[in-house]
């Protein structure tokens, strides 16, 4: 038995609408399921998921998550983007949307740390390819991000998926 990948999430959010509008304009994401009822499936652009993730509406009174201060919890999901070009491209995106509220360099990934709609904390990062990780590998590296410098050094193309075309997003 081999596990391969996480294949979905599914949240309780207080309003499935909102998040669907959310993910739709600031992720690209699009919706596969529409209810009826109270839920929403989306996939990520590129994904070969069925949907990579889901919400289910549990209404406005529902109480901030309290995962990491008071209570056990999942702390967050990261989305992963193709090349630094499309992760410079998020950072912008994310940030005039008030969604942005940290980045950092962890060397083997680049990290953009946003939150949603319901104060839910995501990730969206670029991946370094494994052949510059050398002995850093197994360090745990909180350094600030800094995109432009990193495209310098690695491209602003460079990807560890091997199907993507540089630029194309799939």
């Amino acid at each position: 038995m081999t596990i391969r990948q996480l294949n979905h999430a599914v949240l309780y959010v207080r309003d499935a609408q909102r998040h669907r509008q959310f993910y739709a304009d600031l992720l690209g994401f699009e919706t596969v399921i529409d209810g009826p009822g109270p839920f929403v499936f989306m996939r990520a652009p590129g994904s070969a998921n069925h949907h990579d993730i889901a919400f289910f509406t549990v209404g406005d009174a529902a109480g901030d998550s309290e995962a990491g201060r008071r209570t056990v919890g999942m702390y967050h999901l990261a989305w992963e983007v193709a090349t630094l070009d499309e992760l410079a491209e998020m950072r912008d995106r994310l940030a005039a949307a008030g969604a942005l509220i940290g980045a950092s360099d962890h060397h083997v990934n680049k990290s953009l740390y946003c939150r949603d709609p319901d104060g839910l904390e995501f990730e969206v990062m670029w991946l370094n390819p494994p052949e510059n990780w050398g002995s850093k590998e197994h360090d745990a590296i909180v350094e600030p991000l800094d995109i432009d410098v990193d495209r310098d050094r690695y491209g602003g193309t460079s990807s560890v998926f091997a199907d993507v075309a540089p630029g194309s997003g799939t």
